[in-house]
């Protein structure tokens, strides 16, 4: 299989694209810091002798993703579109929350995948099949305290995936939506602006998820026979029941 897997340079992205080149497989790795696309893409090519390209572009701007999607020969052959590119900015009350917050979260997670998926279609239209795997979150199906809009974005890429699954079964295309829950990767630092104390208290208390087991599950959910397609996915720790709720240590809490 060919993948284009967006959002590669951490976090679950990353952790993909070295499960699927590890399968054998060859890749398109996107995203927006190209030292680091450029060295995991050698790594892979060293390590496991597949084929690695790369694409600089970020999500949020409609004329770079066409431009870097649009009319290449390469992608002619991509069998599975991994839409993983995705953040969460603050954890504030809905009154005191930034727009400008806001209004990335509905770019990158919203707008970006939609974005992608639309430049990536003409292709698996032509070759008549192909598999959209959206990544979103336990955060897309209920939704907490200080969450608002990045849940939102979450429950819009739910929505999305039932949307894209009813729309292209005549083309052929699958599409699976897998919600993680609480994952040890950068995007807490993201989440918290940098704020590393922060960012290392979610997790304390409990083992959570870590990318490699989110990447786990999405190379199952693309090798299933072809006449198999797994919907949604919803994962979490043992330790996370919900979206909202952690057994930390020996007490119940909220995030």
């Amino acid at each position: 299989m060919k993948i284009l897997i967006t959002g590669a340079t951490s976090g679950f992205g990353k952790a993909m694209a070295e499960k699927f080149a590890a399968e054998g497989h060859n890749l398109i790795i996107t995203g927006r810091r190209a030292d680091r696309l450029d060295a995991l893409a050698k790594g892979l090519k060293n390590q496991f002798a597949v084929q690695v390209a790369t694409k600089v572009f970020d999500v949020q701007s409609k004329s770079k993703v066409f431009d870097a999607l649009s009319n290449d020969t390469n992608l002619e052959d991509v069998d599975v579109v991994v839409n993983n590119a995705g953040l969460a900015l603050g954890r504030d009350f809905f009154d005191e929350a930034s727009l400008e917050d806001w209004e990335t979260m509905i770019d990158t997670n919203v707008k970006g995948l939609l974005y992608v998926t639309k430049a990536m279609l003409p292709y698996l239209v032509k070759r008549g099949k192909g598999h959209i795997v959206n990544i979103g979150s336990t955060a897309g199906m209920e939704v907490y305290e200080k969450g608002n809009v990045y849940c939102a974005t979450k429950h819009a890429v739910e929505a999305l995936s039932k949307s894209m699954r009813i729309d292209l079964v005549r083309h052929n295309i699958k599409v699976t939506v897998i919600h993680p829950g609480a994952a040890d990767t950068e995007f807490s630092m993201v989440r918290f602006k940098g704020d590393e104390a922060n960012a290392k208290a979610v997790y304390d208390g409990f083992k959570p998820l870590y990318g490699n087991d989110v990447a786990d599950v999405s190379y199952y959910a693309i090798t299933v026979p072809e006449h198999v397609c797994l919907n949604s996915i919803v994962m979490t720790c043992s330790a996370q029941p919900n979206s909202f709720y952690l057994h930390k240590s020996t007490e119940q809490a909220r995030f």
